[in-house]
């Protein structure tokens, strides 16, 4: 008789973080957003996308973006972080895992948010192969503390729950 082998949850945190620039778009969850300022980084700087691809990567034990596209990598100079993330679903596959959900959280004092989620949700959903109900995006503010609270920056939480396959014997 040969074992099955069962699926077991496994559950990643992200986090990033990037300050403040002028000249440059602000993009976040693939929303380009009206606002004076956009965020530095060498791809589009999407801080939240970063972080549910850092979550999504820990839960299968890989390690983060940064070790996949290395912003040393002229490649990845101005990519869309929505492209990056495809990348990410595709490490996933490989390793025989499915995305369940995510959560995630921007905080930041300004632009508003709230505006922009549906869309982030859609944009997300897609690149995902996730439903909607199963991508969470809030936001808040650092009320008025940190770098976060003088404006200086953007920084997201993400928490992925991934599905794979169990593969010890017990």
């Amino acid at each position: 008789m040969s074992p099955v082998a069962s699926h077991i949850p496994l559950t990643g945190i992200g986090y990033d973080v990037h300050r403040f620039v002028v000249g440059r778009p602000l993009v976040l969850g693939g929303v380009t957003i009206p606002h004076t300022h956009g965020l530095d980084g060498h791809s589009d700087a999407d801080v939240l996308i970063h972080a549910i691809a850092d979550a999504i990567l820990g839960a299968i034990g890989e390690k983060d973006i940064g070790h996949h596209f290395p912003n040393t990598d002229p490649a990845y100079l101005g990519i869309s972080s929505v492209e990056l993330l495809k990348q990410v679903m595709v490490v996933l596959k490989a390793a025989g895992g499915r995305l369940v959900n995510i959560d995630s959280s921007l905080i930041a004092e300004a632009p508003k948010i709230g505006p922009h989620i549906d869309k982030m949700r859609e944009i997300l959903g897609s690149a995902l192969g996730l439903p909607l109900t199963r991508v969470g995006i809030k936001a808040t503010t650092n009320e008025r503390m940190g770098f976060v609270g003088r404006e200086e920056g953007i920084a997201a939480f993400a928490v992925a729950c991934v599905l794979m396959p169990d593969l010890q014997m017990f």
